[in-house]
């Protein structure tokens, strides 16, 4: 690459934006970092802000507005405050890529913002997609923007996919690590705690993601994600429980012919990828040593235990606004069983009864996304407060 792309980090103080840091960190003379946004942690924006020297800083917490801009004007760094700042922000002419990895639904407005403004996407907010694929892909269609799948899972698809971008596509093959309770049935998951939710095999996430990836809700929301990135039919994404999380996604090809991506569960190699293509940049990252894994096993998805998947699949399938219910439904409900209002199996009852209660909207507008994500938020609240 000539000249450095200058890349601003939505959500720079969470699991993927410290390690989108240490990604240019290693790689100075690739990338700049233009703007680096965050919702409470202060403190760590303000030392990232201080090493990387930004253009501009975003606090979404506008109560931490004046500690940030009193220790970043004197380096001459910009700083703006609250939630429209951050959409507004992604449209600065300095931008680059827009890395967002922002979570949950918080990402949509932002993302619709730096698309209209031209800006390329690194994708890790894979609930933009969920929420309004069809919109999102259609909105970067006409404005000539390129989405770059941050998602182990999904950049594995995408690099699987280049050189055969003529090719169509039988099926993907999504993997699953599992998460901590693979192979438990639903009597041990009525007792379980949210520290043994928090606890994942593989991978070192925010408390979100991670949980999550317990109820198997993620990859619910990656096979979403993976319809509108591909131009997929809801019947050509297969999930795949494999727990040592070395095969990340595979391709299947008309001819029959499998390709896969492989490597360490490092999320450095596909944030890399999507912030270097179409080159390969050089790192020192962890190596895969087959010799360490003499085995790698598959084994099919528990969807009657871990409903939250056949409920993603069968939003998918209902298509409209069905899918950003289910987000919304979930970000409440994972947000209630981490403040231990609701057990774990509980978040899957619901978001059942909130896709049940909330209405349908059959070929939605992005007004009608935002007032679908209200509207379900709201049901989901009352049903947990009738529980209680």
């Amino acid at each position: 690459m000539t000249q450095p792309k200058r890349i601003a980090i939505l959500g720079s103080t969470g699991s993927i934006g410290t390690q989108t840091l240490d990604v240019i960190r290693q790689h100075p003379e690739d990338f700049e970092v233009e703007v680096l946004t965050a919702q409470n942690n202060c403190d760590l924006l303000i030392s990232q802000a201080l090493e990387f020297k930004p253009n501009a800083v975003v606090i979404g917490n506008e109560a931490n507005y004046q500690k940030v801009k009193e220790a970043l004007i004197p380096q001459d760094i910009k700083v703006f405050a609250g939630q429209k700042a951050i959409a507004q922000v992604v449209e600065m002419d300095t931008i680059d890529v827009v890395l967002t990895a922002l979570v949950g639904y918080s990402g949509l407005i932002p993302t619709v913002h730096a698309i209209k403004a031209g800006k390329q996407i690194a994708l890790a907010n894979k609930e933009t997609l969920v929420v309004a694929g069809e919109i999102i892909t259609a909105l970067a269609k006409e404005n000539g923007v390129n989405i770059y799948p941050v998602d182990s899972e999904h950049s594995a698809i995408f690099q699987c996919l280049v050189g055969e971008f003529h090719n169509p596509i039988e099926k993907i093959i999504l993997t699953a690590s599992g998460g901590p309770f693979r192979g438990k049935d639903r009597d041990y998951l009525q007792t379980v705690t949210r520290e043994q939710a928090l606890k994942h095999p593989n991978w070192d996430m925010g408390a979100k993601i991670t949980i999550d990836s317990a109820s198997l809700m993620n990859k619910g929301l990656e096979v979403i994600e993976a319809k509108w990135l591909f131009g997929l039919k809801t019947e050509q994404i297969e999930v795949v429980v494999h727990p040592q999380s070395i095969i990340h996604s595979l391709v299947q090809f008309e001819d029959g012919s499998i390709k896969a991506q492989l490597g360490p569960p490092d999320m450095r190699i596909p944030i890399q990828f999507a912030l270097s293509y179409p080159h390969r940049l050089k790192s020192d990252f962890e190596r895969f040593d087959f010799t360490k894994y003499p085995q790698l096993t598959f084994e099919q998805p528990d969807m009657k235990t871990f409903r939250n998947l056949q409920l993603a699949f069968d939003a998918l399938a209902k298509g409209g606004n069905a899918p950003c219910v289910l987000n919304a439904a979930n970000e409440i409900a994972v947000a209630a069983f981490l403040n231990r209002e609701v057990g774990f199996l509980e978040m899957s009852d619901l978001i059942e009864e909130t896709l049940a209660k909330a209405s349908f909207v059959a070929h939605p507008s992005l007004e009608d996304y935002v007032a679908s994500d209200a509207e379900a938020r709201t049901i989901t609240e009352n049903l947990i407060k009738s529980k209680v």
